[in-house]
């Protein structure tokens, strides 16, 4: 264990403890705008769909049902542009986090081989690559890195933290040099139905990838746009290749979808509105915490999309932390993202309307 440890990162949301236990003792509670967890409930639809489908005594398939795949196939041709995708084509996973964080070791990447991500980013990339004993490497411009030991190179787009949009040009740009050095590109797409100022674009469309999926995978959760962090509900789409070996490893890993999640997976990809009524929430409150936080004086920067206002008020970020403690209002160090963020603090606008009223009251004050 030991040895396990001592290769990984400390876990930084342990780091947060002191802060929010602060916030918590504010006389009106705490409003921790620090996760982007959902609070809202699971859609009506979705939750008949998984209890219709609770008496599921048999294993579920690594691969999943036809109905997931098609439910999957549909989806990505409908909502990211992408063209004549088959079964062949999808995978379902148990959460994104999981396949982010196992997915350098399902590949086989080990000592000598490097994993490329973007400077400030989602701490889990640099985890995955740590447990499989490669290297990990921050890049600004991904073609600008060099492509020697390079295996596996992450985009993200929307990002996590700072809710900047890739533009076609840009991920176009990005493909074509991982094809012409032979690095695999994984997209991370998980926020990309959370555009704002912004219309993010997945590498699946036939603008950036030529519609051809050669080297190419994004991945997709249900986290987000349908609340359902709880279910464990993503997937992965592209390289038909690449797709084919992790699930004959998955399959000998046991990484299988419950099959009532697989179930409501099919009729949350199926179903537009709760999207569009999810959406609006987020709106109402991005733009309450977005005026409320400059006007106590932050500047937002990027968070064209996502679910997070990337802030600053040109200090450490942890003493905008401890302040904003003070204040009952709990949110996420810069910092956790990578050491460019030192100054920044992410905000997320997944609390209740109650919440976010509070906190907008509190930064008047």
């Amino acid at each position: 264990m030991g040895a396990v440890s001592s290769r990984l990162p400390a876990f930084p949301w342990d780091r947060l403890d002191p802060y929010k236990a602060t916030a918590a003792a504010h006389p009106d509670g705490i409003v921790d705008l620090s996760v982007g967890t959902p609070v809202d409930p699971v859609p009506a639809l979705i939750r008949r769909a998984l209890t219709d489908a609770a008496d599921s005594p048999g294993y579920p398939t690594v691969w999943g049902t036809a109905a997931l795949r098609d439910a999957l196939t549909g989806w990505a041709e409908r909502r990211l542009g992408a063209r004549d995708l088959a079964h062949t084509n999808v995978l379902p996973i148990v959460g994104s986090k999981e396949l982010v964080a196992w997915l350098p070791t399902q590949l086989g990447l080990a000592a000598g081989d490097k994993v490329a991500y973007p400077r400030l980013a989602y701490p889990t990339y640099e985890v995955g690559a740590r447990l499989a004993g490669a290297e990990p490497v921050v890049y600004d411009d991904p073609t600008e890195l060099d492509p020697a030991g390079l295996k596996l190179l992450w985009l993200n787009s929307p990002s996590n933290p700072t809710g900047r949009v890739l533009s076609k040009e840009e991920l176009r740009r990005a493909v074509a040099w991982a094809r012409e050095h032979g690095v695999l590109v994984f997209s991370d797409e998980c926020y990309l139905e959370l555009g704002w100022e912004a219309e993010p674009v997945s590498v699946l469309h036939p603008d950036v990838c030529g519609g051809s999926y050669e080297g190419v995978v994004a991945v997709h959760s249900l986290s987000k746009r349908s609340n359902l962090a709880g279910y464990r509900a993503a997937f992965l789409a592209g390289d038909a290749a690449v797709l084919g070996e992790l699930l004959q490893i998955r399959k000998h890993g046991g990484m299988m979808v419950a099959a009532p999640v697989q179930a409501a997976t099919v009729a949350a990809l199926g179903d537009t509105a709760h999207v569009t009524e999810q959406r609006e929430r987020y709106a109402r409150r991005r733009a309450a915490l977005r005026a409320a936080f400059e006007g106590a004086g932050f500047r937002i920067e990027h968070s064209e999309a996502s679910l997070y206002l990337w802030a600053t008020r040109d200090e450490p970020c942890w003493d905008t932390v401890a302040d904003l403690s003070k204040r009952g209002i709990l949110v996420a160090p810069g910092d956790f993202y990578g050491v460019a963020g030192e100054r920044f603090v992410r905000i997320a606008f997944t609390a209740t309307d109650e919440r976010v009223e509070a906190a907008v009251r509190r930064l008047a004050d």
